[in-house]
């Protein structure tokens, strides 16, 4: 796979084979049970950051998904053999889930973080996935611990 140009990037759909992005969708799709759609937009978005969280330097803090965006990541990462050979051809290394401490793992400034980074680079972002939509308002959807709200 051939790496895409700033400029390129609009979904993290578009960093992985279009069979992979199906099994993706349709394992979260039943392990969260949630519709398809929804699910394909947490693959989406999981790839997305991992794309953000390998470029990103190592002296910064850890970017961090959302809870809604976090089973996109789990479900690829079981799927072992195509998420290390992705990891490894993409970036050149395993991207690993070094999860924080509890009360840090959905950080809403990290959150935040990584939301200006994937839109940096020209990802589209469905910020309902990051509990930052404008229509957001706590604590109804911050489920995320912060993501609304400047907390």
């Amino acid at each position: 796979m051939t790496a895409l140009a700033a400029t390129e990037l609009s979904y993290g759909r578009d960093l992985v084979d279009p069979g992979l992005f199906d099994r993706l969708g349709a394992f979260v799709a039943e392990g969260e049970r949630i519709t398809r759609e929804r699910a394909e937009r947490v693959v989406d978005h999981a790839l997305a950051f991992l794309h953000m969280s390998a470029h990103r330097d190592t002296g910064l803090a850890p970017l961090s998904p959302s809870k809604a965006v976090d089973p996109g990541w789990h479900a690829f990462m079981l799927h072992t053999r195509e998420y290390a050979r992705w990891c490894e051809v993409r970036f050149g290394r395993f991207i690993h889930h070094n999860p924080f401490p509890e009360r840090q793992l959905f950080d809403g400034a990290r959150m935040r973080e990584a939301v200006d980074a994937i839109r940096a680079v020209g990802f589209t972002v469905d910020e309902e996935l990051w509990g930052t939509a404008a229509s957001c308002n706590p604590p109804a959807c911050c489920r995320d611990g912060g993501g609304c709200g400047g907390k």
